[in-house]
Order: C-alpha cells, then sequence, then structure tokens
C-alpha cells in the first residue's frame, strides 16, 4: 500500500523545456560557466528579438551576444525549441508580483486585457512564436491567475472564468499581431528604399473596392457609417480597446445569467 501510494504521489516528467522552467531537470555532471545561466541566456535571447525580430533568434547568435561559445549553451538549454519555451516566460517577468486595481471586476479585467497587449508591444516577436498548447510556464501562469483573481465574487464558474481569459488573450494576440506585421512591412519598405504605402483605414479602403449592388451591407458600412462629421479615425488603440469592451459586454451578459 505505501508503495503504491509513493508511485501515485511522485511527480511526472515534464516535457522538455517545462522541466527547466519548473526547476526538475537534473544537473549536469559538468560545473556551470562563470556568467553564463539560463536566465541570462534568456535575457540575451529576448535582446535579440527585440532588436531584430524572433527569425534573428539562434543558438549561435545568443552565443555570440554574450560572449561564448554555441556548445556551451547546451548545457543549459538543450534546443533552439526550449529557448522559445523560455522566452515565452520570460516576456511575462513580473507577473508573480503584479497587482491588479480597480473598482470592480470589469475595470480590474480591463486592466489585465491592456497590461498583456502592452507586454506584447514591447515584444511583438510574441506574436509569431509557435503556440500549440496553452501556456504553461511558470510566468504565464502567474498572470492566469492574476486575470482569474479580476473576476473573484462575479459568481462565474472556474470553466467560463477560463474560457473568458482565453478569449481576451486570444483577441490581444490577434490584434497586436495585424498592428506588428503591419509595423513590419512599413519598416521593410523603408529599408528597401521604397516609401511606404499610404495607410488607409478599412472605410478608406472599402470605398475604393466595393459596389452598392455587389456589396449593398458594405457599401452601407463604408460610406454612412464611421466615421462621421469629419472626425478623425479611431487609432489602433481605440479599436482594440473597443473590442476589449465588447467581450466584457458578453461576460456582463453571462454575469447576469448566472446570477
Amino acid at each position: 500500500m505505501a508503495e503504491a501510494m509513493s508511485e501515485q504521489s511522485a511527480p511526472r516528467p515534464l516535457p522538455p523545456g517545462m522541466d527547466l522552467l519548473w526547476g526538475r531537470r537534473e544537473r549536469g555532471k559538468r560545473g556551470p560557466r562563470p556568467g553564463l545561466s539560463p536566465d541570462a541566456i534568456v535575457a540575451a535571447a529576448i535582446r535579440v528579438a527585440d532588436a531584430d525580430g524572433l527569425d534573428a533568434v539562434s543558438m549561435a547568435r545568443v552565443a555570440a551576444e554574450l560572449g561564448f561559445t554555441t556548445m556551451s549553451l547546451y548545457r543549459y538549454v538543450a534546443s533552439k525549441e526550449e529557448l522559445l519555451q523560455l522566452m515565452w516566460n520570460g516576456s511575462a517577468l513580473g507577473a508573480e508580483d503584479l497587482v491588479i486595481e480597480g473598482d470592480d471586476w470589469r475595470s480590474r479585467l480591463r486592466t489585465w486585457a491592456v497590461i498583456q497587449r502592452d507586454m506584447i508591444d514591447r515584444h511583438p516577436w510574441v506574436t509569431q512564436m509557435p503556440l500549440a498548447a496553452p501556456p504553461a510556464a511558470p510566468n504565464s501562469l502567474h498572470f492566469v491567475e492574476r486575470g482569474l483573481e479580476t473576476m473573484d465574487g462575479t459568481g462565474l464558474s472556474g470553466n467560463d472564468k477560463i474560457r473568458i481569459i482565453g478569449l481576451l488573450s486570444s483577441y490581444t494576440l490577434s490584434e497586436a499581431r495585424m498592428a506588428g506585421d503591419a509595423a513590419r512591412a512599413m519598416q521593410a519598405a523603408r529599408e528597401a528604399g521604397a516609401d511606404p504605402a499610404p495607410t488607409m483605414t478599412y472605410d478608406e479602403l472599402l470605398r475604393e473596392l466595393v459596389d452598392e449592388r455587389t456589396y449593398p451591407r458594405l457599401y452601407h458600412l463604408a460610406w454612412s457609417g464611421w466615421p462621421a462629421g469629419g472626425a478623425a479615425p479611431p487609432s489602433e488603440r481605440e479599436e482594440f480597446l473597443a473590442g476589449v469592451d465588447l467581450i466584457l459586454d458578453g461576460v456582463q451578459a453571462l454575469i447576469d445569467r448566472a446570477g
């Protein structure tokens, strides 16, 4: 009986990368190199990605950034794929100590979404990261925990809360990716010596492309919808926040039904 209980309580092996993030990897026989550590490697990789994009990150480039040989890095990080996991966790550094203030669940959850967007804007390469499963790194889970905390007292079930966190995160990543792709395209045009194409709002683009017979609803949207009265078009940030508010309206409806 004791043997069965011991086997049941033994921690299961984690996938490569996760074992390092959660401190479950055995140390190698060779000692550490002075000045080199997983944290230093991740910080260097993030600096490279911030400066030149995710495609610029390689074990050789990071090693050169730190002044070590490429093989030295493999004492700490097994592969580039593992390094990407560590970078994802590093992008959310500080989540453990994050305090989200607000008068109610809506203001707190809105702030949580804005903090996530600001983090992605600081590290736009995050939108290019492979994401085959929900993030499970320590810092990522701290951030999810803070998001769940904003909905304390709403009466929502745990499943509903995690769905809301996933929906807001997916929306935030999608909006940040479109903004980042547009910025990279303009930067590439400048570096190639070409004048970037004038930025057109969606309404302006529709006015150039749609006719009333083929696309009656889009035509109406383009010519009689926003903007009205010569007002300036909303900024990308304002559009992002409008989408967040729509999602939060849906959360309020869910709370009303639950309560």
